[in-house]
């Protein structure tokens, strides 16, 4: 297919790869999923096409081969995407320490901590900037216009090099007290010169008056770039919703180029930590039959500011386990294994497990012999001491006592991707952690880079139950320590099933958008004459 080229910015100066802003009505729209999905129909045509978020809000990330750290929802639209993901596709990464306070992380590296008030005001701490944009020396703070400039300096390098570029907005573009400072949305939009499709979860009713609205609220100008609506988890038959959807076209003049239908199990790494819904099954997965006799029971505790629960995802993929997040010590009486997970307030979660009956719990799990895990975060809570100046402020803290190790948090963050072999099979895995862990004498055996007592397990390697072969002989042992007759299933393939979900994800955009209308925007940019839905934001007028 020839390169898609789109007409360029708000000066039309310089033709390019092709772009499209997909924003949402509301947090969880699906932008994510739909932007996963336009990239996997996009890579099967053969174009060149990768993914771009200026701004993330998210505790599940990943490293990058460069060692750069990104939300986990933009690596995986980039393997959607079918290209390596880069920290260009996601130069703005915040990771929330509380209610009111992240870790800004800018171009791959943390730049500092700093509050809600802080970072959407008009100063920020001083920050490297991208290598080929400034002189050795200079900074940059974290101010809108300096991020703008970034964001959009990474966007510009992606249209360079690919045919288009499909770029994920955050929360709703009409979250008016935020517009001054926004880089996300229509900010990013009008300084790029992108059209935007609004996506709207439809299961969650209203999404006629959220589209409306979301239209209504914006500026004149931002208005301008807003070319279509999306309809988001459908059920039903769809001539039910055309007259809704013809009477929407007349109001604000613009089409719906998509009813995607509601399907289950679709959802690709959350991006936030704090508003996910830690009950029920992980993904809406159903569980397979065991391969074996018996199924095997995993509990996640979970913990606060919990990150990268995405480690779970293969347990929960393997036929016969059952993964559930549990938060009461009685809910750890029948499983077979105990996750604690990663999680950005190791302290915090610490002073959490012991406050719930959980830490002793837990204790007692081990005193039994029965096999608990911890990864990352959870890994320096089953430690002996923690001292801690950096994240917490803490000071020493002791730990639950349950693995010889004692973790000093670095101001430096460890980000890595490793790989090695343990359990006799070859393993991968990625790090993000500021706790540098001392093995101490007492260990039984190595484990990946910590190490194993007993029936308890730890180690700071996230993504290392990906690896097959590693996690069919880490449940062996499990199930022999639990006294369970489960068997791994012999063929279940983590990253085929991946591949199988981003694929899906493409259908449902190839069936059930229109993909004609879609191209057009992305190779020809913001159609003309899109009329002004009044009022408009306030204090503006058409």
């Amino acid at each position: 297919m020839s390169r898609i080229r789109g007409k360029g910015g708000t000066d039309g100066s310089v033709a390019r790869g092709g772009g499209l802003l997909v924003a949402g009505t509301t947090s969880d729209a699906g932008k994510s999923v739909v932007t996963a999905g336009i990239c996997r129909w996009l890579a099967r045509k053969g174009v060149s096409v990768a993914p771009f978020k200026a701004q993330n809000m998210s505790l599940n990330s990943f490293v990058t081969r460069e060692g750069a750290e990104i939300g986990r929802a933009q690596a995986m639209q980039a393997a959607a995407a079918r290209v390596e993901p880069s920290a260009l596709m996601n130069p703005v990464l915040l990771k929330p320490g509380g209610d009111r306070s992240s870790q800004v992380v800018l171009l791959g590296k943390p730049v500092g901590e700093l509050s809600a008030r802080g970072y959407f005001g008009r100063q920020g701490p001083a920050a490297n900037p991208p290598s080929n944009t400034d002189s050795p020396g200079q900074t940059r703070s974290l101010g809108r216009e300096a991020l703008l400039g970034t964001v959009t300096e990474c966007l510009e390098e992606l249209r360079r090099t690919h045919d288009a570029v499909i770029c994920e907005g955050a929360g709703s573009p009409a979250e008016i007290n935020l517009r001054r400072t926004d880089i996300v949305n229509m900010g990013l939009a009008r300084a790029a010169g992108l059209p935007v499709v609004v996506v709207g979860d439809i299961d969650r009713g209203g999404v006629f008056a959220s589209f409306f609205g979301t239209t209504a609220l914006l500026s004149a100008a931002d208005q301008r770039h807003v070319a279509a609506y999306l309809v988001n988890k459908f059920r039903g038959d769809v001539s039910l919703l055309e007259p809704g959807l013809d009477m929407l076209r007349d109001l604000t003049g613009r089409p719906t180029v998509g009813v995607l239908p509601f399907a289950h199990g679709l959802g690709i790494d959350e991006e936030d930590g704090l508003r996910v819904s830690l009950r029920g099954t992980v993904r809406e997965s159903v569980v397979a039959p065991p391969h074996g006799a018996d199924v095997l029971r995993i509990a996640v505790a979970a913990v606060p500011l919990m990150s990268n629960f995405t480690d779970v995802d293969a347990l929960a993929a393997e036929p016969g386990v059952v993964v559930r997040f549990v938060d009461r010590p009685e809910e750890l009486a029948d499983a077979d294994l105990v996750v604690l997970p990663g999680t950005r307030g190791t302290v915090r979660a610490l002073e959490w497990l012991r406050e719930r009956g959980l830490a002793d719990a837990i204790a007692r799990r081990a005193a039994e012999g029965r096999p608990v895990l911890g990864i990352c975060g959870g890994f320096q809570v089953l430690g002996e001491r923690i001292e801690d100046e950096v994240e917490s402020k803490a000071g020493t803290v002791a730990g639950l006592g349950l693995l010889p190790v004692r973790v000093r948090f670095a101001a430096e963050k460890t980000l890595a991707r490793p790989v090695g072999e343990a359990l006799g099979e070859r393993v991968g895995g990625y790090e993000i952690h500021h706790g540098v862990a001392e093995l101490l004498d007492g260990a039984e055996e190595p484990f990946l880079d910590g190490c194993r007592v007993g029936s308890v397990w730890g180690t700071h390697w996230h993504g290392s139950l990906e690896s097959d072969g590693f996690r069919r002989a880490f449940l062996r042992r499990v199930a022999a320590a639990a006294g369970r007759a489960f068997v791994p299933a012999p063929d279940t393939r983590f990253g085929e099933l991946r591949e199988e979900q981003l694929d899906r994800l493409g259908d449902l955009i190839e069936e059930h958008a229109d993909t004609d209308a879609l191209l057009r925007l992305i190779e020809k940019g913001v159609p003309e004459g899109l009329p002004f839905v009044p009022p408009g934001a306030p204090g503006e007028t058409s």
